[in-house]
């Protein structure tokens, strides 16, 4: 039997054409198809390490339905499956003309749509009534050659305008499964790709990361994230920060550290920082903004508990006003223009292990002048190697109000610097546990 004829919109234009069945003709590329089989996954049963990026996927994006697939030049097989029930082999896979991967495979790049039954490149599609696929968004899986593997995809039921943010997550967890599939080959002939690894592991972690803060006006602000020394390669770990707008004149910051490592700790991590985007421009008061994450964490049976400072706050004529709350998260502190140094925050239950948790909301004002730091406990508990000789036990709590009074002055990023500069000078250089820092400070005058 022929193969059947697909049509393809006109609007989609691949760029390397398309063959008899009207599909992208790269699928049938002998390199590309030859790429596909090296990575030695298709027909082979579900494995946690793709499982469980595909639901942070679905926990990022808030769907139900994530895939990571790989496609040859007859069908899309779902090496993970996330909210399809398919146990048997020959119930993970469909046809190529019934997948929307053949979108990203023919053009080499990401293909979003938010309302996949008025989109003209999609409307006709075979698939979309008996999937139930409302919007679709892809993002390709590269071999080390550039060859396009597949697609890391997410499907919502309903039309679904993706955010920025979710895209660049899916785009960062793509390049973590290429990254994975390099690795394996890359172990078959050589232990010089461990590095590999390490690199999967920050490229997720990365991902939790604002690449800069989003400027605020009428506030200066930096933030550092310093990796431990003791954590292997290929580890993901939960110190996370974010910085971002929440309604009218009102920002948010956050800080927080998830406990535990690995894969685990970055779906906790990424719940955490995307539900607390998501409700920010619902209500101003923190305690009830980590409520709600708390409720969140139990509904999602995390595994893992969070400790976070999350506070909202505005800009004014005399400086910054805002509201923290500390979610067992050590407290924040204020560093007046004077030098003295004072902790902000009432001690609160740490979120995602109660149904019922105590939170409080703490007001505070930073006059022209004054500063004050998240920071994850990375930073207090930081001390020399085990086996060092020396006196020396922790940073503490003490040291670091020290350290952040000798910075009097200081605008945030040279104040991170320096109590960076004192922690490893602390511990000769070697870091226990990763640690996160974030300084506010409300701007001089004149």
């Amino acid at each position: 039997m022929g193969r059947a004829r697909v049509r393809v919109s006109a609007v989609v234009d691949f760029p390397g054409g398309t063959r008899g069945d009207g599909l992208p003709a790269v699928l049938s590329d002998a390199r590309r198809l030859a790429a596909v089989r090296a990575t030695g996954l298709l027909d082979t049963g579900p494995e946690d390490a793709f499982d469980d990026l595909a639901q942070v996927a679905a926990a990022v994006a808030g769907v139900d339905r994530a895939f990571i697939t790989l496609v040859d030049d007859r069908r899309s097989f779902w090496k993970s499956c996330v909210g399809v029930d398919a146990t048997d082999l020959a119930d993970r896979q469909n046809p190529a003309h019934e997948s929307f991967c053949y979108f990203v495979v023919g053009l080499g790049d990401r293909f979003v749509v938010a309302d996949v039954a008025n989109d003209p490149r999609t409307r006709e599609h075979p698939s979309v009534g008996p999937m139930k696929i409302g919007a679709w968004a892809g993002c390709p899986i590269l071999a080390p050659g550039g060859e396009v593997l597949g697609s890391f995809c997410v499907i919502d039921e309903t039309p679904h305008p993706w955010e920025p943010a979710e895209l660049a997550t899916l785009g960062t967890l793509a390049r973590s499964v290429g990254n994975e599939i390099h690795l394996r080959q890359s172990l078959a002939t050589s232990q010089a790709a461990l590095h590999v690894s390490d690199q999967l592991a920050r490229s997720l972690q990365d991902s939790f990361l604002p690449p800069a803060l989003r400027p605020v006006p009428g506030l200066e602000a930096a933030a550092s994230y310093l990796a431990a020394t003791s954590v292997g390669k290929g580890t993901v770990v939960g110190d996370f920060y974010d910085l971002h707008h929440a309604t009218g004149p009102w920002w948010a910051v956050v800080m927080g550290d998830v406990c535990g490592k690995g894969v685990e700790a970055a779906k906790v991590t990424s719940l955490a920082r995307y539900t607390l985007r998501a409700d920010a421009g619902d209500h101003l008061s923190p305690a009830v903004i980590l409520d709600r994450l708390n409720s969140a964490m139990i509904d999602q049976r995390s595994t893992r508990f969070l400790t976070a400072a999350y506070a909202t706050f505005r800009t004014t004529p005399t400086g910054v006003s805002g509201t923290l709350c500390l979610g067992g998260h050590p407290p924040a502190l204020v560093r007046r223009a004077d030098g003295q140094v004072e902790p902000l925050g009432v001690p609160g239950t740490l979120l995602g292990v109660l149904p019922e948790v105590h939170l409080t909301d703490t007001g505070f004002h930073l006059a022209p002048g004054d500063l004050v730091l998240l920071y994850t406990d990375g930073a207090t508990e930081a001390h020399p190697r085990p086996e060092a000789r020396g006196p020396r036990g922790m940073f503490g709590e003490d040291g670091l109000a020290r350290a952040l009074s000798a910075t009097h002055g200081l605008d945030p990023a040279d104040t991170i610097a320096h109590i960076a500069a004192a922690l490893s000078a602390h511990s000769n250089g070697w870091a226990s546990d990763d640690t996160a820092l974030l300084a506010m400070r409300a701007p001089l005058a004149g």
